[in-house]
């Protein structure tokens, strides 16, 4: 990945808050930085066409018990 040096200015509370993050963590306050402009990169994109989603049609409102119910069957048969 080719990497391109800029200045940014930031609030310096959240710069005090990477600083510790980085120290804490033994990362660099570069990473952070790297990390939050991809981030902020990902949430420009935009599609031209629409999205496909499929309709899901349970035949009625599912409720918290049958949530449950479905997680532990999916956990029993991982097992």
């Amino acid at each position: 990945m080719a990497l391109k040096k800029t200045t940014v200015m930031v609030d310096e509370a959240d710069l005090a808050l990477i600083k510790e993050a980085a120290a804490r963590e033994g990362r660099t306050e570069s990473e952070y930085f790297r990390e939050a402009f991809h981030i902020a990169a990902l949430r420009t994109r935009r599609w031209d066409e629409d999205w496909e989603i499929p309709r899901l049609d349970f035949g009625g409102p599912v409720t918290a018990e049958d949530i449950d119910e479905a997680v532990a069957d999916g956990v029993a048969d991982a097992r």
